[in-house]
């Protein structure tokens, strides 16, 4: 799965965990009930933030939930997932942009992809996509075709870019996508006023999605020879950080503009943690689980407290309590009952699977894929959703997400 917004869940509270799981699955479920199983590829991360922007300006209603059958993904276990309108949006919108990603990889001639035959049949991959997701969006009164034009905009524009073109210039077909998508929520919702707004805070999240690529992206590309608009436009990573930090101000800023009957998922994932993906691709926070090891001893005092207790003290309690109840007695506790209902190993497996391409083995706590006991996940110390949190306008009070409401009006 793909895109910018990559919450750890340990950091949502368990309402909006849920809420979050539901429009992910929903997404997928949206893409195969359309477009068939292959599609389902295509859910990302950030398409069904479409799904949510779409339920938080109408409201969380019964309809608009159904409950899923097991899936590896969610350690085989049932969930509510979202349906409706704002689901099947973020699949016609994801398969037209995934579309544009797959043509723009055979440019690039990427891998397996500068092969010819392989390139041929991704294609005609790409070209299914997108009148598959022509056929959703004009069911929906959404007009893909601003989309593909955005798409087909975009060759051009990079074709004639060198030294000197403003960045900017790369950027607009992709913001100019995801504003077109991020407005017709607002059509969906039968909230016409939100629409410019919206189309505001969807302009700036593209820029932030296409410069946070490039970003990432920076080095590989160096190294492979591919195209890079920072590398080609010969902008420093400090301007591409100053761009990146005023859309993400300017993105705060719109969704102050939007009625929202409930907007607290969004706040969390277009305020807090857009934040953290700027700051994950600009290298400067991370999580433990994303692999950044600190030399030790480079912060703080050397390993080990010279102060404390010397390992292996002969002077220390002995190990174990001589005063305990003796093992097998008649005080000793009952032995623990064995698990029950373990999975098989196939079945553990698959679970195993589901959950690791998922990430859920990283962040918070999940179900043993074996033997379905609770175990605690490496990552729990991602950081406080409410540190540096500016998003009040610097209101100094109680701006959090961590519990189940938001203490100010962002």
């Amino acid at each position: 799965m793909f895109g910018i917004v990559r919450p750890c869940t340990h950091r949502l509270s368990e309402g909006l965990r849920t809420e979050w799981m539901a429009h992910l699955c929903g997404l997928c479920l949206a893409l195969r009930a359309d477009h068939g199983q292959f599609a389902r590829i295509v859910t990302n991360y950030d398409g069904l933030i479409v799904s949510v922007l779409t339920e938080a300006q109408t409201g969380a209603m019964p309809a608009g939930r159904r409950t899923a059958g097991p899936c590896p993904l969610r350690a085989m276990r049932t969930a509510p997932v979202a349906m409706g309108e704002g689901a099947r949006l973020a699949a016609a919108v994801s398969l037209v942009l995934a579309s544009a990603k797959v043509r723009d990889h055979v440019a690039d001639r990427d891998g397996l992809l500068a092969r010819r035959p392989v390139a041929a049949a991704a294609r005609r991959v790409a070209a299914g996509w997108d009148r598959a997701g022509a056929r959703t969006g004009a069911a929906l009164g959404f007009d893909t075709a601003l989309l593909v034009d955005a798409v087909d905009r975009q060759t051009g524009i990079e074709t004639l870019a060198g030294p000197g073109t403003p960045l900017l210039t790369v950027t607009e077909p992709t913001e100019t996508a995801t504003a077109a998508a991020f407005a017709h929520t607002a059509v969906l919702a039968g909230k016409p006023q939100n629409a410019a707004p919206l189309a505001e805070a969807g302009r700036l999240f593209g820029r932030l999605a296409h410069l946070l690529d490039a970003v990432e992206d920076r080095e590989a590309d160096a190294a492979s020879g591919a195209w890079n608009p920072l590398t080609v436009t010969g902008t420093s990573l400090t301007e591409a950080r100053r761009l990146c930090d005023d859309a993400l101000h300017g993105v705060r800023l719109a969704l102050r503009d939007v009625e929202f009957t409930d907007g607290q998922l969004v706040h969390v994932l277009l305020a807090h943690e857009l934040r953290r993906s700027v700051d994950r691709a600009f290298g400067t926070s991370s999580c433990s689980h994303q692999g950044l090891e600190v030399p030790e001893g480079s912060f703080g005092p050397p390993p080990g407290n010279p102060y404390g207790p010397t390992p292996g003290n002969p002077y220390g309690p002995t190990p174990g309590n001589p005063y305990g109840p003796t093992p097998g007695g008649p005080a000793a506790p009952p032995p623990p009952r064995p698990p029950r209902d373990r999975r098989g190993l196939i079945a553990g497996c698959l679970v195993w699977a589901g959950l690791a391409c998922t990430c859920q083995m990283c962040c918070g706590s999940y179900e043993d894929p074996w033997s379905r006991e609770r175990r605690e996940a490496p990552c729990q110390d991602c950081g406080d959703c409410c540190e540096a949190c500016n998003c009040c306008g610097q209101c100094g009070e109680g701006c959090c997400c961590c519990g189940d409401s938001c203490g100010c009006d962002c």
